[in-house]
């Protein structure tokens, strides 16, 4: 990882971008138990209701919590262009991106490998190398190297070919004992062929929502990012045009995936082609609603808060192992929430935990400290 120095942002960048990156995160560094804790303490229906979607299904099926992992790639999809296109207006040749590419993705793979395991010595067969940051590296690595040689046509037949090849395989495929199209977790090909030739140990045993060959489908939902990243930077229409574009977009990705769930289940722990439609349905809809308003209309301020978590999510996300971020919380506000008392307690105290965490990237922000990879 490298710092960027001080008093150097990265040009060109969409502020939509960073705020929509930091909304993403917003809901993984603690927000989450901000819900859980107010469906906990009211019992009320919507929030019960917010609670249970802030959770991942068993199996198949579709909450809002499925869509942080997929919205962060296609996020990071959406900003290549920006800064892989400063590149070559500055003289960098394909080759030395692609160095770079590759180096980011390794990268990636690494630091999930210590998310999942720490700094301390264990055996192999105890380390889990599949992981968050390992699918975004090799996804992003993968679709990077798609849009480096592929024109736009190009990448939209790759896009396509990714999430069909990947629905035949599963489809006419199996493990062994199992009949042909067998998509439970003992059954599917995917799983399976991940059992066989991973090293360590899956995260449930049998299988892992971060195995390798669900990664496939995963570079479809990094290739959609980078395609709309290059329609914003590139494309001659007025902004309101294009927003208009990305959200009918979006319904139409909707659409085709409920009627693919019909035959290939909408299934995160698979990254099945149906949840690659789903969810970048949902991330189109949520980059044109983003872009409108701050990079369209101006409005900028209430998403400054969002953008102080963007601009440093991966630091964020890597932190719970460096820093004890629930000692921090009670050394700070312990006492409020023994004033509040319970059973609300619980509620102020998740909001202390993200405003701790939130206080700690502002500082960074103001000093212009950025962690990249």
């Amino acid at each position: 990882m490298t710092q960027t120095p001080a008093g150097i942002l990265p040009s060109q960048r969409l502020y939509s971008l960073d705020a929509l990156r930091g909304f993403d995160m917003f809901w993984i560094m603690g927000a989450e138990e901000i819900v859980h804790g107010l469906a906990k303490v009211t019992g009320n229906s919507f929030w019960l209701g917010f609670s249970t979607q802030l959770t991942h299904p068993d199996w198949n099926g579709f909450h809002l919590y499925d869509l942080i992992f997929p919205l962060f790639l296609f996020i990071s999809g959406v900003a290549t262009p920006f800064s892989v296109g400063k590149e070559i207006e500055s003289g960098a040749t394909k080759n030395r991106i692609l160095i770079r590419v590759i180096r980011r993705g390794f990268v990636l793979v690494l630091l999930g490998v210590i998310y999942n395991n720490g700094l301390h010595l264990r055996p192999f067969s105890e380390i889990r190398f599949g992981s968050v940051l390992g699918r975004i590296g090799l996804a992003y690595m993968f679709a990077n190297i798609i849009a480096l040689y592929a024109k736009p046509l190009g990448q939209a037949i790759w896009f396509v070919c990714l999430i069909v090849g990947y629905w035949l395989m599963l489809k006419l495929t199996s493990a062994p004992g199992f009949p042909r199209g067998d998509l439970t977790m003992q059954g599917n090909f995917a799983s399976y062929i991940d059992r066989s030739v991973l090293p360590g140990r899956l995260y449930l045993g049998i299988h892992d929502p971060e195995g390798l060959v669900s990664t496939i489908p995963a570079i479809a939902t990094g290739l959609l990012g980078i395609m709309t990243g290059y329609f914003l930077k590139n494309n001659s229409l007025a902004q309101t045009k294009k927003v208009v574009i990305l959200f009918v977009a979006g319904i139409i990705f909707l659409a085709l995936a409920q009627l693919w769930n019909l035959d290939f289940p909408i299934n995160k722990n698979l990254w099945t082609s149906s949840f690659v439609l789903q969810v970048g349905g949902l991330s189109l809809i949520l980059l044109a609603i983003f872009y409108y308003l701050i990079d369209v209309l101006g409005y900028k301020k209430w998403a400054f808060f969002f953008r102080v978590i963007g601009m440093n999510s991966i630091l964020i996300y890597m932190s719970g192992h460096f820093i004890n971020w629930e000692y921090s919380t009670n050394g700070f506000f312990k006492w409020l929430g023994q004033l509040v008392g319970d059973p609300w307690s619980i509620v102020i105290m998740a909001c202390c935990y993200v405003f701790v965490k939130w206080l700690f990237l502002l500082f960074l922000y103001r000093k212009k400290i950025f962690l990249r990879v």
